[in-house]
């Protein structure tokens, strides 16, 4: 969904092509599920106001199979700029590298101050903290030193993890799980994948890939998926998989294909929530967000049929709070977490990286 017809891609994700953008304060998805005072995440997000202006600026990069997207975030989880184009369809990493290098000079150019970090999220799996990144969905990356390039690039002190990981760092923060301890956030777009907080800490695995919630198979010998293996999350939810069984955009798709992905999410979520004792899935991600109730009603159904034990049936999953500005306030938190800028879910044993 990228290359010569990345803008058909994009769209069928709910998505547009555009220029460096002037943006306003942060805005929060209408899909947002009210909370009581009794919810996890109930801490109210941060209010548009007259405070003081913006600081401790940090260039954040989101890298996905369909997009890629640049932006300044401030203290307060607020887009100042972005600025968005297609995933080149290429095998050459230099190709992929120099649209990406253009998003984030205009950035960086149109930005009101210097940042003082630069956070990234991209698709995994990777290695070393982002040193080296093999995206599933961007075939011309196997082993690209991505934190390397793009401390080069920009001139700042970088910090890269997977984009999901990256948005359950930015929903603690500003978002639908401000205030929880234990959540699952995930994202159902171009690929599925996820990111989980136990304890107040983002688990990070042996090799910084812990929360591939993409990979948990939900269908035995369903479809191929591009991991090798068959019948995972990704091959049977994600909006690749849907235009390949479907043979139209994931936008395009009805009511049964949209329940039968929150069907599939749900079963993934379940086993999730009873293997790690946690009660919260936060989810966004174009296909997500774009199927709505039918997608959110079919998944909590799913989970409450297979979450049997005491302490797994109150699970609840929920659209994510921050829509479309989840990816760069994400990489933003995951630059804030490594600088020691911003308090929340801790990252590693000691909190920093």
């Amino acid at each position: 969904m990228h290359g010569p017809n990345a803008a058909d891609g994009l769209a069928a994700h709910g998505l547009d092509v555009h220029g460096t953008t002037l943006v306003p304060p942060l805005m929060r998805s209408q899909l947002a599920v009210p909370r009581t005072a009794t919810d996890p995440g109930d801490a109210s997000p941060p209010q548009d106001d007259d405070g003081p202006p913006p600081t401790d600026l940090v260039l954040a990069v989101d890298i996905g199979g369909t997009k890629m997207e640049a932006g300044i975030v401030d203290d307060r989880g607020r887009i100042l700029v972005r600025e968005r184009n297609a995933t080149p369809d290429s095998d050459d990493p230099e190709e992929l590298f120099d649209v990406l290098g253009r998003i984030v000079s205009g950035v960086l150019d149109s930005s009101p101050g210097r940042p003082v970090w630069c956070g990234v999220g991209c698709g995994g799996p990777m290695e070393s903290r982002g040193a080296t990144v093999s995206p599933l969905n961007i075939r011309g990356w196997r082993h690209f030193p991505l934190r390397a390039r793009m401390a080069e690039l920009c001139g700042l002190d970088v910090a890269v993890d997977n984009d999901a990981k990256a948005l359950a760092l930015g929903e603690g923060w500003t978002g639908a799980a401000r205030g929880a301890t234990d959540y699952l956030a995930m994202v159902v777009s171009t690929g599925v994948g996820g990111g989980v907080v136990l304890d107040g800490r983002l688990l990070d695995g042996a090799s910084g890939n812990a929360g591939h919630i993409g990979h948990v198979v939900v269908e035995p010998d369903g479809r191929p998926c591009v991991c090798g293996g068959r019948g995972c999350l990704e091959a049977e939810a994600s909006g690749t998989a849907i235009a390949a069984f479907t043979g139209r955009p994931a936008a395009e798709a009805d009511g049964s294909v949209r329940r039968r992905c929150g069907t599939m999410v749900g079963r993934a979520v379940a086993s999730v929530a009873n293997l790690l004792d946690l009660q919260l899935a936060v989810v966004a991600g174009s296909v997500a967000l774009g199927f709505g109730d039918d997608f959110f009603e079919a998944a909590q159904e799913e989970i409450t049929r297979r979450c049997g034990l005491a302490f797994a049936r109150p699970t609840q999953i929920r659209p994510g709070g921050l829509g479309a500005d989840g990816p760069l306030v994400g990489a933003a938190a995951v630059a804030r977490h490594a600088s020691g800028l911003v308090a929340g879910a801790r990252v590693g044993e000691d909190g920093g990286r």
